[in-house]
């Protein structure tokens, strides 16, 4: 192949020595490519490549960028080659990414700072108990059936294995229905309820688990604070690693509060429908656990509608959580315009609330749960009630009063039935035990004692005429004098004068010694006008001091309480037949007896039923 070399192309030319190559001007989106060689007039061109710009220069050493305003112009395709806007997007996701992923960092650590600072205020985890319930007293009527109970709780504790399935199942369906699942705190609850809250511009519910209940019941103020919530879901934690999730439910079900006084099912239970917890019914279960959310408003007895319509919302939701059938939802309700029915707290509420005052004089203070045997006759109890009411129902317009009471005592201080009022609901003031009231001509038989032991008889002769004594003038009740009697007349048509005469002369604080002797405790002043019972005793007292005239001559104390028990049957307290004794003469109570047989027979006591 032949081929020329020209003296421009020699090696070594100092032209071309010192001469950068040189591209040439571009057209606009013409590609520039590098060229070696001269240009049309002879003289050498330097060049260069710019990812940026081209630049033309003369002669050796490569000329420099030209000046000019603007921009210059791109050169060829490799500027479409470059992605700043796609990687500046990417770029912008990193940060979203990277940035939340730092706050969520931020926020964690602020929440475990906040869980830690009011963790370090609870005592130490290894000190934690559950409180022990306040204890119940179980009153038993003497054939065994349930008089009341007292405490202050209001009824005993249960287990969850005996209850209906029924019972715990409306809990959980209506309180918690992830109880089951959760461990303590439910996180799910507490995300619905913020989105609801959020929504709804304001907090909609709550969304304490059962287990968070708990804690706070046993544990916790009802502060609604954010330290108290805190500990409150420490604790629930604790509680469900500690507790299986029967225990944990068995002691909110025993300790929540259903209003009316009754703390926990059991209480609940007897105080609106006189049942154990133990043989509710579907539809009484629900309505109870629809108390819980507002038990003043919601409970039966304060507002029987709205408790209905808990009633309704409790079996749907015990329906659509698959623990009942629909149709035994439909059969459990209570139909809108049926009445729903509670029990009434009966006048052997007085009785019970005498009982749990008696308590502490007994056994001193009661630590657990304790079973109490009465002498109480339950069918006796009730006709005391009936008889109450009658009397107060048809006497009283007539004679002024509206109240009346009641004991029923056998001559060895028995007590059988005792009725406070007319209705415990109404009033809990027992006028039996606690009311002081003047006996009248009911306490003449003592002062007539008080002369039978001086030496007088029932034949012995009194003069009934109005007198006076230092500004004191007894007079009859009718007014009317009989003359010269003896004093078994004078007893039976109950004379003033007659018992006036006799305290003033056995001497006032003769007729308090004997009266005391008989069983009277309260507190009395001897001034004469005590023989027509002007100074004031209660009903019980009274009538335990009428029981020697009718046992022999034997004082006896008032006994309601036979025997008391622990829940495991230990023998707490049992009553005996110790009392005061002989506290009448067997001549002076023959004497005594007789006056009263005519009392009964002819005299003021004639009208009295046998």
């Amino acid at each position: 192949m032949d081929f020329r070399i020209s003296a421009d192309d020699r090696v070594g030319r100092p032209a071309a020595r010192q001469a950068k190559p040189q591209t040439r001007a571009k057209a606009k989106g013409e590609r520039v490519e590098p060229t070696i060689g001269s240009s049309a007039m002879g003289h050498s061109v330097g060049f260069s490549v710019d990812d940026r710009v081209g630049t033309a220069g003369k002669g050796g050493g490569g000329g420099k960028p030209p000046k000019g305003k603007g921009r210059p112009p791109r050169r060829g395709r490799a500027e479409t080659a470059r992605p700043r806007k796609k990687k500046r997007g990417g770029g912008f996701l990193m940060g979203v990414l990277w940035w939340g992923f730092v706050a969520c960092l931020w926020a964690g650590l602020a929440v475990i700072g906040v869980i830690v600072y009011y963790g370090a205020q609870l005592p130490a985890s290894n000190t934690w108990a559950i409180p022990e319930r306040p204890p119940n007293i179980r009153i038993l009527a003497a054939d065994g059936s349930l008089l009341s109970n007292r405490g202050q709780t209001g009824g005993e504790a249960v287990t969850f294995r005996e209850l209906p399935h029924f019972v715990p199942a409306a809990f959980i369906a209506s309180e918690d229905r992830r109880f089951m699942s959760h461990f303590g705190v439910d996180p799910i609850g507490l995300l619905a309820v913020a989105v609801e809250s959020v929504q709804a511009r304001e907090v909609t519910r709550g969304a304490s688990t059962l287990t968070q209940q708990v804690a706070k019941n046993l544990f916790l103020t009802p502060d609604q604070t954010l330290g108290r919530k805190v500990q409150e879901a420490i604790l629930a934690v604790w509680l469900e690693q500690n507790f299986t999730k029967e225990e944990i439910l068995e002691l909110y079900m025993n300790r929540v509060y259903f209003g009316s006084g009754a703390t926990g099912i059991e209480a609940a239970a007897q105080t609106y429908f006189g049942v154990s917890a133990r043989n509710l019914s579907l539809g009484q279960a629900a309505m109870l656990v629809g108390i819980l959310p507002a038990p003043s408003a919601y409970n039966p007895k304060a507002n029987p509608e709205r408790a209905k319509e808990r009633q309704r919302i409790v079996l749907n939701a015990m329906a659509q959580e698959g623990y009942i059938t629909r149709e035994e939802a439909d059969a459990a309700r209570i139909d809108p315009d049926q009445e729903v029915r509670t029990v009434i707290a009966g006048s052997e509420s007085y009785v019970a609330d005498w009982v749990e005052s008696l308590m502490t004089s007994y056994i001193g203070e009661i630590g657990s749960d304790v079973i109490v045997q009465t002498t109480i006759d339950y069918k006796l109890q009730k006709d005391a009630e009936f008889i109450v009411r009658e009397a107060v129902a048809t006497e009283g317009p007539k004679r002024g009063f509206t109240q009346g009471a009641l004991v029923s005592m056998d001559v060895n201080g028995t007590v059988r039935a005792m009725v406070g009022g007319v209705d415990y609901q109404a009033s809990q003031y027992n006028r039996a035990v606690t009311a002081k009231r003047q006996p009248g001509s009911t306490f003449k038989p003592f002062v007539y004692m008080a002369a039978m032991e001086k030496g007088y008889t029932p034949d012995t002769l009194a003069e009934d005429a109005q007198f006076e004594y230092n500004g004191w003038s007894p007079r009859n009740a009718n007014g009317k004098y009989a003359g010269t009697v003896t004093l078994r007349q004078g007893l039976a048509y109950s004379l003033n004068t007659i018992a006036g005469r006799l305290a003033i002369d056995v001497t006032p604080e003769k007729v308090i010694e004997v009266a005391m002797r008989m069983g009277i405790s309260s507190s009395l002043t001897p001034v004469p006008s005590i023989a027509l019972g002007t100074q004031e005793v209660n009903l019980l007292e009274l009538t335990s001091a009428y029981a020697p005239f009718a046992n022999g001559g034997m004082g006896v104390i008032p006994n309601v309480i036979t025997k008391i028990t622990d829940v495991e049957g230990k023998v707490l307290y049992e009553s005996s037949d110790a009392g005061p004794g002989r506290v009448i003469d067997p001549n002076i109570l023959a004497e005594m007896n007789d006056m009263l047989e005519t009392a009964v027979e002819v005299g003021t006591g004639k009208g009295a039923p046998e």
